[in-house]
């Protein structure tokens, strides 16, 4: 009877000592974590439906310049058929290039009369088009909140970036540049738009980043060290620039974590890979296109975040309702 009762003692204190070496569990992390401020915020919800551990986002690129009536509304029916958990975006959502509010207000609001059926949240980010003057700036800020912010998704951190980050002077300059080159194009003076002031500056194909921004970011990647993956996005290739202004600084700070960069501008589709890592020029979801230019072509990115990321670029053309049709 003595061995049984020391048998079950010995059995139970071992139970007691395994249960007391139980972790604490930790407390749930927040699907959606973000530091913009009350006030007007870059997307449309945070309100995202319950899915499995992984998940899909899309992606659209150029609406404009130059866009082409439909592409876009086409483009909405279609995402929302594929249903991702959000969609984001790489700019020039808007003709923009005006320092006009009513303008300004007109094109915003048919862009977001459009973007506002789409079934899921989407994300804003700004290209040459959309913030080209300081007008233009204060605009966005006053309706949509800050051009550059970050958030965090299950995990994955995406850094939505401003491409257009120049002190106001410079951006002045940029932009009384591009007026004449404007003129130029549409015959209303004369000279040659290859010789121009404006075709000149790096900023017209490449954008530059302030340092404020990269601070910005530097303390982003320093409170998120060990997110699963993280995503880099802007309108202009900040990588392709070589100096203080590109994206260089801010990928060395990337250097020891898998991240994805994603950016679009030149209307043409292109991928390579660079420090090991995923770039890629998205082609338009409506902007103007380069004939002859066989990657020049509408596309939706669908991105399905599973151990790693799983991207997928689907030509427009080939998203059909049940009909056979595209969807209206």
């Amino acid at each position: 009877m003595k061995t049984r009762l020391l048998l079950f003692c010995s059995v139970l204190f071992l139970f007691n000592c395994k249960v007391n070496n139980e972790p604490t569990p930790k407390e749930p992390v927040s699907q959606f974590e973000h530091d913009v401020p009350e006030g007007p915020k870059p997307w449309t919800s945070d309100v995202f439906e319950e899915g499995e551990e992984d998940f899909t986002f899309g992606i659209i690129s150029d609406l404009n310049g130059g866009e082409r009536e439909g592409v876009y509304s086409t483009a909405v029916a279609q995402l929302n058929m594929l249903e991702p958990t959000f969609v984001l975006s790489v700019g020039d959502l808007i003709d923009g290039g005006t320092e006009d509010p009513e303008q300004l207000t007109k094109e915003w609001d048919s862009f977001d009369q459009r973007t506002a059926k789409l079934n899921m949240p989407f994300f804003y980010l700004g290209g040459n088009h959309d913030l080209t003057n300081p007008i233009m700036r204060e605009f966005w800020k006053n309706r949509l909140g800050p051009r550059y912010y970050h958030f965090v998704y299950k995990d994955v951190l995406f850094l939505m970036m401003d491409s257009e980050d120049y002190t106001e002077e410079r951006m002045m300059e940029i932009y009384k540049a591009r007026a004449i080159a404007l003129k130029i194009i549409k015959g209303e003076m004369e000279g040659t738009y290859e010789e121009s002031e404006y075709y000149h500056m790096p900023e017209r194909r490449l954008g530059a980043m302030g340092q404020e921004q990269l601070d910005y970011y530097k303390a982003v990647l320093e409170k998120y060290p060990e997110v699963k993956w993280t995503f880099v996005l802007m309108h202009k290739p900040l990588w392709m620039r070589e100096d203080d202004k590109g994206l260089g600084k801010l990928e060395a700070l990337l250097a020891d974590r898998p991240y994805t960069v994603i950016n679009g501008h030149f209307h043409s589709f292109s991928h390579q890979v660079r420090n090991n890592r995923s770039y890629t020029i998205l082609g338009t979801t409506g902007g103007a296109q380069h004939e002859g230019d066989s990657l020049s072509f509408d596309h939706i990115t669908l991105v399905r975040m599973a151990k790693t990321p799983v991207v997928s670029h689907i030509k427009m053309e080939g998203i059909l309702d049940e009909t056979g049709n595209l969807p209206k």
